[in-house]
């Protein structure tokens, strides 16, 4: 069984160097960056777009995980797959056309995920769950780092994984919002496949050892 992927956010990170940031996440060891970008509407803050990545892509191998928390990301799609992201996840709540939306992600060769907010159920996901690589469950709300897990998130991705062993899927579960070295063996005992971590692994004293930590399987 492969290791856990360890996604570290960018957002924890200050923005006034990115290319540090990057840098310090690929010294650690792990393999992923969360770039979490908010539009502002679907949640209130605003951080980057797509010419970001776009300029930060030629300084880092990292797998560019990328998070659209935005309206109608049907319309960002194709500038966030050119800007260089390997994965590019959309939230279920933000359109209504999300199997359009996802169908756009795979015709630009990248990894399709879809994600929830917390008061969404994982039921409202079972029309989609065929057609994704990655379902992102928010284990907080979204739009600020630092906040407090959601408990009953552990229970979503138990759900999770017991629909995609029961319908043989081959989509990750991936978990964002107040994962740390205190919850991460109950997430990854209930079927998580990549944990995204942001203040816990800035505030890290040994982020290598932290990493190693949580990608071990149990």
């Amino acid at each position: 069984m492969s290791k856990i992927i360890v996604s570290p956010s960018l957002l924890a990170f200050k923005f006034n160097d990115i290319n540090r940031a990057l840098d310090t996440i690929s010294k650690s060891t792990a393999p992923w960056v969360h770039l979490d970008v908010m539009d502002g509407n679907f949640v209130p803050p605003i951080t980057f777009g797509a010419q970001l990545i776009k300029d930060s892509r030629p300084y880092s191998r990292l797998f560019f995980d990328t998070h659209l928390m935005v309206n109608h990301p049907e319309t960002h799609i194709k500038d966030f797959a050119s800007s260089g992201s390997d994965a590019i996840t959309i939230h279920l709540e933000s359109t209504v056309h999300v199997n359009r939306a996802l169908m756009m992600i795979k015709d630009e060769d990248k990894m399709a995920g879809i994600s929830i907010v917390p008061s969404t159920p994982v039921q409202s996901l079972l029309p989609v769950l065929d057609m994704v690589d990655i379902v992102l469950v928010m284990s907080v709300n979204p739009g600020y780092g630092g906040q407090k897990f959601i408990d009953n998130s552990v229970d979503k991705i138990s759900l999770l994984n017991a629909i995609r062993k029961d319908k043989n899927y081959n989509f990750k579960i991936s978990v964002d919002g107040g994962v740390n070295e205190g919850n991460a063996e109950i997430l990854k005992k209930n079927g998580a496949d990549i944990l995204v971590t942001g203040s816990s692994f800035v505030k890290a004293e040994d982020k290598r050892l932290f990493v190693e930590k949580l990608s071990s399987r149990i």
